[in-house]
């Protein structure tokens, strides 16, 4: 049986780094790196989210439009079609979610508000911890 979601964050935390759409990429960028994270979830109103800035939307927005895009809010260069997820996917259907949009995190929603982040390091280390699992249940099985 595949891990939750609610399970990796009541195990990980539920803190999320997110920025209002007005910051300018700079501020985003030194928020990015001082964290050592690769992305932020840009929240609006009533802590809802509106879009997702990763590294990918930095190293974009600065080769299409030069460095003077630093100084421009983060929703203009932030991912708006943000793919959720909730508490109840598994492992399998995050991983399955992550390879076919080609993303690398995932914001969790709960009652519709932004209730924690799943990263694909996360999803690679639950399923690192489920099969070393069901083998040490495999060798107390044949121990037996």
């Amino acid at each position: 049986m595949s891990t939750t979601v609610k399970t990796m964050l009541d195990a990980k935390g539920r803190d999320v780094v997110t920025v209002s759409p007005d910051r300018n990429l700079l501020e985003v960028a030194q928020i990015l790196n001082d964290r050592r994270i690769g992305a932020v979830v840009v929240t609006g109103m009533e802590d809802r989210v509106a879009g997702i800035f990763t590294e990918r939307d930095l190293v974009r927005a600065i080769a299409t439009e030069g460095t003077a895009v630093l100084a421009q809010p983060v929703r203009l260069a932030m991912t708006t079609s943000v793919q959720r997820c909730r508490e109840e996917h598994t492992v399998d259907e995050l991983m399955g979610m992550m390879s076919a949009g080609r993303f690398r995190h995932v914001p969790v929603e709960k009652d519709g508000k932004l209730g924690g982040i799943i990263s694909i390091g996360d999803v690679v280390k639950s399923r690192i911890r489920e099969v070393e699992t069901e083998a040490e249940q495999m060798k107390a099985y044949i121990a037996s």
